[in-house]
């Protein structure tokens, strides 16, 4: 099998603030922006990486998804629970003064992990968690 990652997804309450931060402090390009009856999806990523995408996305809009359902994703998304993503740098310590400096929340700052990874970790505007790896 030859499998690559093509998107995720992650839940953003917030396109403008998402787009701020993904675009402007994270440095993606934005690939798509689409919106629907009031709700966007805005697709991003990285500009060396064209076939590696998140797509940022109304978090309740499944009409699947129950009323208690959608006050559920919505609590989890306040206390930074529903969703995460890890990514990589050569550049930890770059990219962490970076993203400190563009105002991100930090979780935590570059730390040698006893599994064997250096990382640091922020939050998006709508708490999703943000692992970043150093490369070694």
């Amino acid at each position: 099998m030859d499998l690559t990652i093509h998107q995720t997804y992650l839940p953003q309450n917030d396109p403008d603030a998402a787009l701020a931060f993904y675009r402007d402090t994270l440095g993606f390009e934005v690939r798509n922006d689409v919106g629907f009856k009031g709700m966007r999806w805005i697709t991003v990523g990285p500009p060396d990486q064209p076939g590696t995408s998140i797509v940022l996305h109304p978090p309740a809009a499944d009409p699947g998804i129950t009323e208690d359902e959608r006050r559920t994703i919505v609590e989890m998304m306040a206390k930074g629970t529903f969703a995460a993503i890890n990514m990589a740098t050569k550049d930890l310590d770059g990219t962490f003064e970076r993203l400190q400096a563009g105002g991100a929340e930090v979780v935590q700052e570059p730390t040698e992990q006893p599994y064997g990874v250096r990382d640091c970790a922020f939050r998006d505007p709508a708490g999703n968690l943000i692992r970043i790896q150093e490369l070694r």
